[in-house]
């Protein structure tokens, strides 16, 4: 088996291959921007992963899927960066930010052109299939990322609605990755099944502690705003616990605070310390050790060695531990 650092080697030296163009120079700048201000790269090392768990005779053969969806999910950080009026992206400026949401839109649709441009140079006997597979999980994360946005407007947000709402905005797509990785490496359909479950769990319980570092993560390390979560008034899984839990003697305040704009700071942490009391974050925590037991329970089930699995295990452990 491939390293992770010989897999992550092949996705940069695949993403610094990409020639994009120079002009026009808004266009194409912006999308070297965003490129280049990394993230982990997890997406694509989880499709090259995929592969090389089930054995595939050569990696690259793996690389465009993986670089498809790395390009995708940068097109869909850039579009929801400019629906979250997000300062922050990796704690650097967004794209909208740093040029305007018109750049945005465009590079963020250039990005989505891009990855079906890798997609097409996968294996052609492979392809109706991937093409499924990667349709399928672009359509619902629109379908996710309109629910979100659906859920800022409605007065009552359930947690199960909130669940199937991360599920398709961000989980899918950890669950796609490493189903286009298994499908290159001739995985049975079983496996291919097993492996996409594994990473939709890893990826509810990724969103899950994303929620939580929002209001108690380090901004320096988490690299966003903190508390910007709270400031938009989004239903995330705190404040649907928050909502559902309150009694008399909290609701009416927490209520103040979320019907007002502001001042920023002050609103982060008042509603921070009504969290506490509520004991929302443990809640959370909860909910994302079921998952995580899920994720883990589809990957042992996987027809190969356990030995083999070892480092999926790992990065997931990896993932769900971190503190940005």
């Amino acid at each position: 088996m491939h390293s992770i650092n010989v897999l992550q080697q092949h996705i940069n030296h695949g993403l610094n291959n990409l020639n994009i163009p120079e002009h026009p120079e808004n266009l194409y700048g912006s999308i070297r921007y965003m490129l280049q201000i990394g993230g982990k790269r997890v997406r694509p090392l989880l499709t090259l992963m995929a592969a090389d768990l089930f054995s595939i005779t050569d990696i690259t053969k793996a690389l465009p899927a993986a670089l498809a969806v790395e390009l995708f999910h940068n097109f869909s950080l850039m579009h929801d960066d400019i629906m979250d009026n997000a300062p922050l992206r990796r704690g650097q400026q967004t794209v909208h930010e740093k040029w305007n949401p018109n750049v945005a839109i465009l590079s963020g649709d250039n990005l989505l052109i891009m990855a079906y441009r890798q997609l097409a140079k996968c294996p052609p006997e492979k392809l109706p299939q991937l093409l499924e597979a990667f349709n399928t999980m672009a359509t619902e994360v629109c379908e996710g990322q309109q629910l979100d946005m659906d859920f800022e407007n409605m007065a009552s947000v359930g947690i199960d609605d909130y669940l199937r709402m991360i599920r398709l905005k961000t989980s899918v797509l950890l669950g796609t990755a490493l189903k286009m990785g298994a499908i290159l490496a001739d995985a049975t359909e079983v496996d291919v099944n097993l492996i996409y479950d594994f990473g939709v769990a890893v990826g509810i319980a990724f969103q899950l502690q994303d929620d939580i570092l929002d209001v108690y993560g380090d901004p320096a390390q988490f690299g966003k705003q903190r508390g910007g979560d709270i400031l938009a008034n989004k239903k995330t899984y705190l404040l649907i616990k928050a909502l559902e839990t309150a009694g008399t003697d909290i609701r009416p305040e927490l209520d103040r605070w979320l019907a007002t704009d502001g001042p920023a700071e002050a609103k982060v942490n008042a509603v921070t310390v009504l969290y506490d009391r509520l004991g929302v974050r443990q809640a959370a925590e909860l909910a994302k050790q079921r998952y995580i037991e899920q994720a883990y329970a589809a990957l042992d089930a996987i027809g190969v060695h356990t030995t083999r699995k070892t480092p999926l295990r790992t990065l997931a452990q990896t993932l769900l531990n971190r503190t940005s």
